[in-house]
């Protein structure tokens, strides 16, 4: 959902060492060191296996080979995978007659191969969508039928390529306002309020067996909350499949109210759809009050140093308070466990957060259980 987001290359995995032989076999005992491996619930994925998946998001550098280490973490960590930004319309379908599938086939076939269960994002998104997608070759808006036909060919040539390969897909991405009314987009325009139900139409033939999703931030807060739920029950009241909601979990050290999150998931899951928690980090850094926290991507406001305030170095004291607020956070989440299906971290470290660069370039954040040495921060023990 935000911005940053062949063959794979050989990843150092956590492996086995097999030592050159000795002429003695007695010598060879005697000398070879024992490896231990780590123990299992030193992972995140093995801290909460009782619980739910855990995931991250994957970057085109980070598939491809650009940052092995990283990959390397990922596998090691969490079950799911979501590409970060590869899957987007302008990445995957930047040209009426390109398509650039090199880093989602790479991801999907790592993804199999390394038993991870990978989410598609996202198929129908008014942001990060090219403008030749609305427009005839005059530039002149499309009629409903032609845009329809776009998105149809659109999700039939992405999903069904990878159809029985991917195992869910966030259909539409971001299509409420924080009132819970529909945002005003070239898609609600053009099509119409029912643009929704085409594209979950669309995705359902194209991934019959494929889970299907509907993704948005800030949906704890009351309003968004019951236009999410109109959503889900007018899908549902037409027999159309929808079968989770993904929660965006941008949040902070003081927002949100956390009861507020735990009402929604509570009000979510009485649908009878999954509930997961996407996109999850928590920024330690002040924000500009006169600008509203959420995930809008458009948002940049010129670097000024107090709203980076940590540029060396996070504040024993910043870091506790970080560990509370994520303590609380999963608390509650584990208390839902039986409604929960999926937490996914938008991210894998600290050092390539998109929480560094937003809502200006240039700050340095700590928002994630990983920091920017790739090891686990130590107050992942108390979650």
């Amino acid at each position: 959902m935000h911005k940053n987001k062949l063959t794979i290359a050989i990843l150092f995995g956590v492996s086995s060492f097999t030592l050159g032989c000795n002429n003695s076999t007695e010598q060879n005992a005697a000398t070879t060191p024992i490896v231990e491996k780590a123990p299992e619930q030193s992972t995140l994925k093995a801290r909460f296996k009782d619980h739910f998946k855990i995931g991250t998001a994957i970057s085109r550098d980070q598939i491809l080979g650009v940052l092995p280490d990283d990959l390397n973490v990922a596998k090691a960590q969490f079950n799911t995978f979501t590409p970060e930004n590869s899957m987007k319309w302008e990445r995957i379908h930047p040209q009426p007659d390109v398509y650039d599938f090199e880093a989602p086939d790479a991801l999907v076939e790592y993804a199999q191969e390394n038993n991870q269960e990978l989410v598609g994002h996202t198929l129908v998104w008014h942001s990060q969508t090219p403008d030749w997608v609305f427009e005839d070759e005059q530039g002149e808006p499309l009629t409903r039928e032609a845009l329809l036909k776009r998105m149809q060919d659109h999700i039939f040539t992405v999903a069904g390529r990878y159809r029985d390969r991917i195992f869910a897909w966030d259909v539409v991405n971001e299509a409420l306002n924080e009132d819970g009314t529909l945002r005003e987009s070239k898609w609600s325009t053009i099509i119409g309020d029912d643009f929704i139900e085409y594209a979950f139409t669309y995705a359902k033939q194209a991934a019959p067996n494929a889970k299907l999703y509907y993704n948005d931030y800030n949906l704890y807060k009351p309003e968004k909350r019951a236009g999410a739920l109109a959503l889900i029950k007018n899908l549902q009241s037409k027999g159309i499949q929808i079968d989770g909601i993904g929660m965006q979990a941008h949040y902070s050290l003081d927002n949100p109210e956390l009861s507020l999150m735990e009402d929604s998931i509570v009000a979510y899951a009485a649908t009878g759809i999954d509930v997961m928690i996407t996109e999850l980090d928590i920024s330690v850094l002040p924000f500009p009050e006169s600008e509203e926290q959420g995930a809008d991507i458009s948002l940049d406001i010129a670097l000024q140093e107090r709203f980076n305030p940590y540029p060396d170095g996070l504040p024993s004291e910043v870091n506790k308070q970080l560990g509370k607020r994520y303590k609380e956070v999963f608390a509650i989440l584990k208390k839902h466990g039986d409604k929960i299906s999926r937490v996914t971290f938008w991210g894998v470290s600290d050092a390539r957060t998109w929480r560094n660069d937003w809502p200006m370039q240039g700050r340095t954040d700590y928002p994630l259980l990983i920091d920017r040495e790739l090891k686990l921060k130590s107050f992942v023990n108390d979650l």
